[in-house]
This record gives structure tokens, C-alpha cells and sequence, in this order.
């Protein structure tokens, strides 16, 4: 799910029928209350088998780092049989059959100068793709993985809120039971709504968060203890 961060990576597919809408660059800071559409990619074919040949990609080439994005979820789609060859998709297809394998984002640290980096040039001549390497002084990146972050917001009792957002709902109270999957909190970020539900059955301890109050990513808002 899209969330609020620090571009730390940058890299725009470029080649034939594809096209790049956007209006950010490596270095800047995306907050909460943005919208979440970062970039626009326009791909075209002559045929849709060679439109989607292309969304690939272009969706392979496209990297933005220090913060989650839907690439990973466009990327799946594109390998989905339903979508490229069977083509049944309909309006509720994601909610109800879409198998969703997509691993939780992490992000990386700093990067690291290592190398010389080659440029990258696409063209197309009779239907067919060819690559073309220009070395140029610009450094490339070394990509060092940092450690997966709790995913779901659960650390032992403690609810914690997986990313940054505003709290804009509260729907326990100190001393109440809950069962496993029910609402506690909404976060807002974005302009997306995301519900945080109990990741264990207990009663809610410590309930710490304020409707309006902005809260970063790893806070504590309640603990659930065994009842």
C-alpha cells in the first residue's frame, strides 16, 4: 500500500510507447497529506500482447525506493493469467480472487557509491527491442537491505502502526475485549483510509491514541492483553 516517506530512489523506464507523467525527483520528501498518485506510466502497442510485453517492462525498470508504491501490485497483475490471456477480470476480481503473494516493502539504507554506471538506451526497429550501453561517470547505486519491519502492526501485545498517518478513528476503549481481526483504530494517509484490527484475541490496555493526533511509523497506539 502507497505511504508517506523519503524518495531515496528514482529511476523512469524509458523505449518505445512509454511514457512517463510525473512530478517528483530522488531526494524529495512525499507527506501524508499529498494524494498518492506519484507518477503516471502511459504505455502503448500495436496490439495489446505487445502493450503489455511493454508494461513489463517498463514496470521491471521503474524503481522508487524509501517508500512503499503499487509497482509491486502492477507488476503481479501483469503476470496474472486472468488479466493477460484469459481476460476475466471484472470490478470486485481484486477483492474476491486476485491471489496476493506481493512481499511486505523494506526499505533500504543510504546508498553507497561503487561503480561506474552504464546509461541505458532502448529502440525498437522492425518490432524488435535492442539495448544499447553508454558508460557514463555517473556512480550506481549498492543496494543495501535493511531489516524487514513488523508487518501488520503487531510486536508481541502492542498494536503498533505499521506506517505514518493520522489517526482519524478509535473503536475500542481502555479495559474492552476484542477478538482477533476486529477494528481498533483508523489511520489516514494520503488520502487512504487504512484500518488497524487486532492481531490477537485480549482485552485493550494502554490505549494511546488520539483522533487528529499524526503518528510515525512503529508507534505504539494500544497493547492487548490476554483477557
Amino acid at each position: 500500500m502507497p505511504a508517506p516517506g523519503r524518495i531515496t530512489q528514482w529511476n523512469l523506464p524509458t523505449g518505445p510507447g512509454v511514457r512517463i507523467a510525473a512530478g517528483f525527483k530522488n531526494g524529495e520528501t512525499i507527506g501524508g497529506n499529498l494524494d498518492s498518485l506519484l507518477a503516471k506510466l502511459i504505455v502503448t502497442g500495436a496490439t495489446r500482447e505487445q502493450a503489455i510485453e511493454r508494461a513489463r517492462r517498463a514496470l521491471a525498470e521503474f524503481e522508487v525506493d524509501g517508500l512503499a508504491t503499487a509497482i509491486p501490485f502492477h507488476r503481479a497483475i501483469l503476470e496474472d493469467p486472468a488479466y493477460t490471456k484469459e481476460f476475466k477480470i471484472y470490478t470486485s476480481y481484486i477483492e474476491n480472487e486476485f491471489k496476493n503473494e506481493i512481499p511486505a516493502f523494506v526499505a533500504t539504507v543510504a546508498p553507497v557509491t561503487t561503480r561506474v554506471a552504464a546509461e541505458h538506451l532502448v529502440a525498437e526497429v522492425n518490432g524488435k527491442r535492442f539495448e544499447v550501453k553508454l558508460h557514463t561517470p555517473e556512480p550506481v547505486v549498492k543496494r543495501h537491505r535493511a531489516k524487514a519491519a513488523m508487518v501488520g502492526g503487531a510486536s508481541g501485545t502492542g498494536l503498533t502502526s505499521p506506517m505514518q498517518g493520522t489517526v482519524v478513528k478509535i473503536a475500542v476503549e481502555d479495559g474492552q475485549s476484542v477478538e482477533i481481526g476486529e477494528l481498533v483504530i483508523v489511520l489516514e494517509a494520503m488520502k487512504m483510509e487504512q484500518p488497524l484490527t487486532a492481531h490477537k484475541a485480549g482485552k485493550i490496555t494502554n490505549l494511546k491514541a488520539v483522533i487528529g493526533e499524526t503518528v510515525s511509523s512503529g508507534t505504539v497506539l494500544c497493547d492487548i492483553i490476554d483477557a
